[in-house]
């Protein structure tokens, strides 16, 4: 089964920085090769929202031997877009209110990823120019 930490990992291979990826540690190395460095830590922003979604599959979103995720259920409903929308305005509108601003961001990230998974799922993918 496709979770979206695989289909994040895909992503991230296509983009023209090189990631490196240590499953078996969990260890995370992002190594810019591009002529155009990021200039506002985008790099160790990806790196904390992939050790965020990673540590997702340790916690209480997952149960029993083979890992089925609540996410799992509600997709095999026809719901996971919506669910993830849901989920992003959720976290937007409460923004701050509750003093995990930056928690708050991490979470919009996640479900907007995962969004983008069950889109490309259900729809002709997008090509974006170079």
């Amino acid at each position: 089964m496709t979770n979206s930490w695989s289909m994040l990992y895909d992503e991230i291979l296509k983009m023209d920085d090189h990631i490196d990826l240590n499953v078996s540690t969990g260890n995370i190395d992002i190594i810019s090769i591009t002529a155009t460095p990021c200039k506002y830590d985008e790099e160790e922003i990806v790196k904390e929202l992939l050790e965020y979604i990673r540590g997702t599959y340790r916690q209480h979103y997952s149960a029993g031997s083979d890992r089925i995720q609540t996410l799992d259920l509600i997709e095999a409903c026809g719901d996971g877009e919506a669910f993830c929308r849901s989920n992003i305005l959720k976290y937007a509108s409460r923004y701050d209110k509750k003093g995990t601003a930056r928690r708050d961001i991490i979470k919009i990230l996640h479900y907007a990823i995962l969004l983008m998974h069950f889109n490309d799922k259900n729809a002709k993918r997008e090509i974006y120019p170079q």
